[in-house]
């Protein structure tokens, strides 16, 4: 039997994951977590095989989350079923130690798969990930810009690129809009440019953006 503790703060997201869970024999879920703080207390806890990781929530989330649980349970398979697109958050979140990264689209078909495999210590990546993963791990004389922002800078790029406002990326990754202005000016300055329009030129040009659904 798998145990699963589930964390996302959503309640609908939580109680469809249970239902598509419920079916499958050999996985139980056996607790939930709404942030980051009831995460960690799961992991401190113990008495499950896998963790279920949404990458925003709130109090500590994403890839800092990923790393300090990590270093508190270091084999404790971390699965991650987020809203976020593999090109733009896999690399780091594996990089982080996670085990799997799912997008909550495909979760209705892979899910199961999923878990499964990361439990029995195994990875589940896209094959675009495992390939990116190689092409970063071979030499390069090139130094992308977007490389020298922390986990939560290329975060709030991300979202800022996507076209996101500042109120709501601090509404989404529940942080204060000072502070997501000051990771903003910070991300300017460490990608040497002057405006938001040249960050939107380079994520084009770089395929940082998520692809529009229609």
């Amino acid at each position: 039997m798998i145990r699963i503790v589930i964390a996302d703060d959503h309640t609908i997201m939580r109680e469809g994951l249970k239902r598509i869970l419920d079916g499958a024999d050999d996985i139980e879920v056996v607790g939930e977590a709404v942030d980051g703080f009831e995460a960690l207390a799961h992991v401190r806890k113990g008495g499950f095989d896998l963790l279920m990781l949404d990458l925003s929530m709130p109090g500590r989330s994403g890839v800092e989350l990923i790393r300090q649980i990590k270093d508190e349970a270091p084999k404790l398979p971390i699965l991650i079923l987020t809203m976020h697109e593999e090109d733009q958050y896999a690399i780091r979140a594996i990089r982080a130690g996670a085990r799997g990264y799912l997008t909550k689209e495909s979760a209705g078909t892979q899910l199961l798969s999923a878990i499964r495999k990361v439990a029995s210590g195994r990875p589940y990546i896209s094959i675009e990930v495992a390939e990116q993963l190689a092409m970063d791990a071979m030499p390069s004389n090139e130094d992308f810009p977007h490389k020298k922002l922390s986990d939560r800078e290329f975060e709030v790029f991300s979202l800022l690129v996507g076209g996101k406002t500042i109120g709501e990326i601090a509404d989404l990754l529940h942080l204060s809009a000072k502070t997501v202005s000051t990771h903003k000016t910070r991300i300017l300055y460490k990608m040497d440019m002057h405006s938001l329009a040249e960050m939107v030129q380079y994520a084009v040009e770089h395929r940082l953006l998520t692809p529009l659904k229609i």
